[in-house]
């Protein structure tokens, strides 16, 4: 199945459903993160929140760079998520929507690459771009626009070309080894 860029997913209804004040807040926080501020309203304990819904936004464009935002790319962004931030299926689910709608909302992605470069170290960073790479190719293919975006991103994080591709190369590497029988 396949979701063109600006159909709504089945996840995010349900999440608006189940979440609409969660979902609210992080709206706000997002407009507030585009905007290069922290606002009282967002609380003392966000700074980790905006962290990840910059990182998650991030994979999400990645994603819909080539005009759609397949179940595998969906996995993929659910998976490194999960994994890089430690969240539960649900929590994982209400990051994407979330940052589904920060992608739609928002006219450029520095905001959200601004608050990487910011918060995350070298390493993070480097991780980040590798992050990227997995979701760009969670559909089999790597499409112009795709690497255009990874380019882009690696230079407004400051991950150098060189390290940009090795984190390429690793990923390549992964999608080509055989599965663990």
């Amino acid at each position: 199945m396949s979701l063109q860029q600006d159909e709504r997913p089945p996840a995010a209804e349900g999440c608006a459903e189940k979440g609409g004040v969660l979902r609210k807040a992080m709206i706000a926080r997002i407009k507030a993160l585009l905007d290069g501020r922290r606002d009282g309203a967002s609380g003392a304990g966000t700074e980790g929140d905006d962290l990840q819904l910059a990182a998650a936004a991030l994979l999400v464009e990645a994603a819909v760079m080539d005009g759609t935002f397949d179940a595998d790319e969906r996995r993929t962004i659910g998976t490194l998520l999960e994994e890089s931030f430690d969240l539960d299926g649900e929590a994982t689910e209400t990051l994407i929507a979330v940052a589904e709608q920060a992608v739609n909302d928002s006219t450029q992605h520095y905001g959200f690459a601004r608050v990487v470069k910011d918060n995350f170290s070298h390493d993070e960073r480097v991780r980040m771009i590798e992050m990227l790479w997995e979701v760009a190719y969670a559909d089999g293919h790597l499409h112009d626009f795709e690497a255009s975006y990874l380019r882009r991103i690696a230079g407004l994080i400051y991950v150098p070309d060189r390290e940009s591709g090795a984190a390429r190369k690793r990923v390549l590497e992964r999608r080509a080894a055989p599965a663990p029988t």
